[in-house]
């Protein structure tokens, strides 16, 4: 674009992008008008008649006034009651909570994004709670497995092996120019559930959901996008109902010479800011991507970064609880895969920063299992490379249980992607050795997750500070009630790319994740505590993403790593003055 969308003046109030409606790169003025003010609906003409009501960037469905529908030609195109927006998202919701299937719910609502984006996008922002496991985890991962059946319309942007030199091309056929996130996934590793192959559209296509719900990025100005080089999925290559190339999945050079040629395509189409989540790559070429293309492009690997920051936040906040530092703490994992060793290190980093102790000398309170046992030295040479910092001295040990008695953590974290590993035994041998033991159960979904809260609760009899990747329901127990805390990634990944977008960020760094840990911690209330909560309730997450969004912006301004100069004097205003409004729009 030859203007700078993000350029902003001393007072960020004077930013002509500062209108009700926030949203950064705002190319038509439709969110910097003020709600009285009359905006076009522009498409490749002004939008009339069918065309208008079946754009869902612009249908307001029975929330056109008379003014409109004369003015659009939809008269009598649509029932001749006029309803407010808070109207049709009072029934939007009364309809989705008839059904009792979540996967229904989940159809529902893709349904309703495909029809009236800023109705589907109010409904997400004000039941946020309710609805994100829906839009995401844990019923996102039964879409993506039944993708192929479910498929009804496309969205976002498929680039498979028969692409292969011409990706730049397949990227200029999408009609949005102004893109800002681009989430992509290969669908080897969905969640937990595995390869499912070009059916892990799913997750890029939820995550932008919330990219724009919970961080307040402008739907235009996010894609996503699954690279399809095939699956090793006989279930899904046997399906006729599967959606992508029929073939076993390209590796090695092929794989990497198809990716590098999709990365140069977008920085080539959209330029140095873009940036460029990696989502659910199988660890082998999750490490691989981030290490080559970090010091290159503005990627951001969530399975290693945004869970490693989300998980030290939730420990820094039990701090407060326990009245110890972090270094006071020996951490063991199960799963030693991206999420633990990325986790791992942003631990290891910080209690570095803290003790000013050599992060070779922080990562010995760090123990890992994975699924031949606890991680030692004298099996390093056999170790994948980013196994290899966690091989410390110390007797062979198979099991979880013998690890746990023989290192004696204090905190123990599951990112193993398999359910019920944390037994009875295991969770009452932490509470043997600490008063109050903190448990982790981080899998996704909910099926895979290392144990329920109600086990946590009652294995430890009530001392256990818990939290889980996915949600689960508050639990009794001799009389009190636990609100277990979710470890999820949403806290973390909108607010960053705010933060990133709104300061013009080049590259990301690990001090970064670390300002986005500390800000979502100092979020956590005395209340929040009190109900045995390390995380601070969803309810709060666009102020929480803003907070978090000005301490990422303020860290890339002291990195000298910002290019929208000069630096707002208040980021976290600015945060909110840039988030997307689903309010509806007046037409001309």
């Amino acid at each position: 674009m030859s203007t700078n969308p993000t350029q902003i003046s001393d007072e960020y109030v004077s930013d002509n992008r500062s209108g009700v409606g926030g949203g950064i790169s705002d190319i038509y003025g439709e969110d910097s008008a003020t709600l009285d003010q009359l905006v076009t609906p522009w498409v490749t003409s002004v939008a009339s008649g069918y065309t208008l009501m079946r754009d869902p960037r612009y249908n307001k469905g029975l929330a056109f006034t008379d003014k409109e529908r004369d003015a659009h030609y939809i008269t009598g195109l649509l029932p001749p009651v006029v309803l407010s927006q808070d109207v049709q998202e009072k029934k939007v919701m009364h309809n989705l909570r008839q059904y009792t299937v979540p996967l229904q719910r989940y159809m529902a609502l893709m349904d309703l994004q495909e029809r009236n984006e800023r109705l589907f996008y109010k409904l997400l922002i004000d039941n946020v709670e309710e609805l994100l496991p829906v839009v995401y985890t844990p019923t996102v991962g039964e879409a993506c497995q039944k993708y192929g059946s479910i498929y009804r319309r496309p969205q976002g942007l498929y680039i498979s092996l028969k692409e292969k030199g011409k990706i730049l091309e397949v990227l200029k056929n999408w009609p949005q120019r102004g893109i800002q996130v681009i989430v992509v996934t290969d669908g080897e590793r969905i969640l937990g559930l595995g390869d499912l192959g070009c059916q892990g559209m799913g997750i890029p296509v939820g995550k932008l959901s919330l990219y724009t719900a919970l961080g307040g990025i402008r739907p235009s100005a996010c894609l996503p996008i699954t690279i399809d080089v095939g699956t090793n999925n006989e279930k899904l290559l046997n399906d006729e109902f599967y959606i992508g190339l029929k073939q076993k999945r390209a590796n090695g050079q092929e794989y990497a010479e198809f990716l590098h040629e999709f990365m140069c395509a977008v920085k080539q189409n959209y330029g140095e800011k873009v940036l460029v989540q990696f989502e659910d790559f199988a660890n082998h070429h999750a490490f691989e991507l981030l290490s080559k293309y970090c010091s290159s492009h503005l990627v951001f690997n969530d399975d290693i970064q945004g869970t490693a920051s989300v998980v030290l936040a939730g420990l820094i906040a039990a701090q407060k609880v326990l009245g110890k530092s972090l270094a006071d703490h020996t951490f063991l994992f199960l799963g030693a895969g991206e999420a633990g060793t990325g986790i791992a290190e942003l631990i290891a980093l910080k209690i570095s920063k803290e003790t000013g102790a050599p992060i070779d000398e922080t990562r010995k309170k760090i123990w890992l299992v994975d699924s031949k046992g606890l991680i030692v030295s004298s099996r390093k040479e056999s170790l994948q490379h980013f196994k290899q910092p966690w091989a410390h001295e110390h007797e062979p040990v198979k099991e979880l249980l013998g690890a746990v008695n023989a290192i004696k953590p204090t905190v123990l974290i599951g990112t193993s992607g398999v359910g019920k590993t944390f037994t009875k035994e295991v969770v009452e041998a932490m509470a043997t050795l600490n008063e109050k033991p903190l448990i982790l159960a981080l899998s996704n979904p909910t099926s895979q997750a290392e144990c329920t809260a109600e086990e946590a609760y009652k294995w430890t009899e009530g001392r256990a500070i818990f939290a889980s990747g996915s949600p689960f329901d508050p639990v009794e127990y001799n009389g009190k009630t636990f609100t277990p805390g979710q470890a999820n990634n949403c806290y973390i990944f909108p607010g960053l790319g705010l933060g990133l977008i709104m300061s013009g960020a080049i590259r990301v760094r690990d001090d970064m994740l670390l300002a986005a840990s500390e800000a979502l911690a100092s979020q956590v209330t005395e209340e929040n505590f009190a109900n045995g909560l390390i995380y601070p309730p969803f309810a709060n997450i666009r102020k929480i993403s803003a907070n978090i969004a000005a301490s990422v912006g303020a860290k890339t301004y002291e990195l000298g790593l910002a290019s929208n100069l000069p630096r707002p004097k208040n980021l976290v205003k600015m945060a909110e003055s840039c988030m997307y409004s689903p309010v509806y729009r007046n037409f001309r």
